[in-house]
């Protein structure tokens, strides 16, 4: 099992910052301060800024060895957003704007494979799965009689 966690997570990470890399690359070329006095026709640059850094953030979390279902939900749910997000941007005329940037069907392949990555860190970092569950409850019963002495002396009024 640690085998196939260290895939799914060497390939969770690979599509987070691939991720993350071409949505910078697209994005920091198109801003400009000029956007930010006039009216902005195209928000998207505005938005896979903060998505590029939450995506490598999550991305250095996973690689550490963090082993929260919140931190790969957090991973696959940016991914989808932005995979989601690229043919409700485009409408109908999204497998046209596919076909003339390159860089977009990179980004929307990876992007899935990032989806399916994630989904697989969920799977597997759930807390029964890794014995964690077991190991928090036999910590927690050996620090029981120093809990119970705090909770019965907190619970006295004299």
């Amino acid at each position: 099992m640690e085998r196939v966690e260290r895939a799914v997570r060497i390939v969770a990470v690979q599509a987070a910052l691939l991720t993350a890399a071409l949505h910078l690359l697209w994005a920091i070329p198109r801003l400009s301060p000029a956007m930010l006095a006039e009216s902005v026709t195209d928000s998207r640059p505005f938005l896979f800024v903060p998505a590029a850094v939450l995506l490598i953030t999550v991305a250095v979390a996973v690689f550490r060895g963090y082993r929260y279902r919140r931190l790969s939900s957090l991973g696959g749910g940016t991914l989808a957003a932005l995979l989601i997000g690229y043919p409700m941007y485009h409408g109908g005329d999204a497998a046209d704007a596919l076909a003339t940037e390159p860089l977009a069907v990179v980004a929307v392949a990876v992007e899935a494979i990032g989806v399916v990555a994630f989904a697989g860190l969920y799977y597997v970092h759930h807390p029964d799965r890794l014995g964690l569950a077991a190991a928090d409850a036999a910590d927690t019963n050996g620090d029981s009689e120093g809990d119970d002495a705090v909770d019965t002396d907190a619970g006295n009024d004299n």
